[in-house]
């Protein structure tokens, strides 16, 4: 019979671990730095008495966009459809509840809005300056 050979077991040596506080403090760094960057962002958006709405969902078979409304709307009226690579003016030609046509809709109201141009989630409905 072959004789199996045992290694020895030697004690490892623990490994040194850094303070906690020191972790601490870097993490609180980072932290602060994020929140400069979401003032910066917040500084350069739209005034929020022009925003009516926000696009929530594209369909681009019929060309119409889900949005949430944030003030009334009605058919007829001017609108500016604005996101990253989105700008473009329309008027409201067709507006839609739960497939029902509709010719106002209030705040809070999720539409179905009939485009001419592709729009994204998150464009902005804005009242044109």
């Amino acid at each position: 019979m072959a004789t199996k050979k045992r290694k020895k077991k030697t004690k490892k040596t623990a490994k040194k671990r850094r303070p906690v506080k020191s972790v601490q403090k870097k993490a609180k760094k980072k932290t602060k730095a994020k929140k400069t960057k979401k003032v910066a962002r917040q500084k350069s958006e739209v005034p929020k008495a022009r925003i009516l709405g926000v696009v929530t969902h594209y369909f681009p078979h019929v060309q119409a966009a889900v949005v949430q409304l944030k003030k009334p709307l009605a058919k007829g009226d001017l609108v500016l459809l604005k996101g990253n690579t989105t700008n473009f003016e329309q008027t409201i030609d067709s507006m839609q509840i739960d497939h029902v046509s509709i010719d106002k809709a209030k705040k809070g109201d999720e539409i179905g809005l009939q485009v001419k141009e592709r729009v994204r989630e998150h464009d902005l409905v804005l009242l044109p300056a």
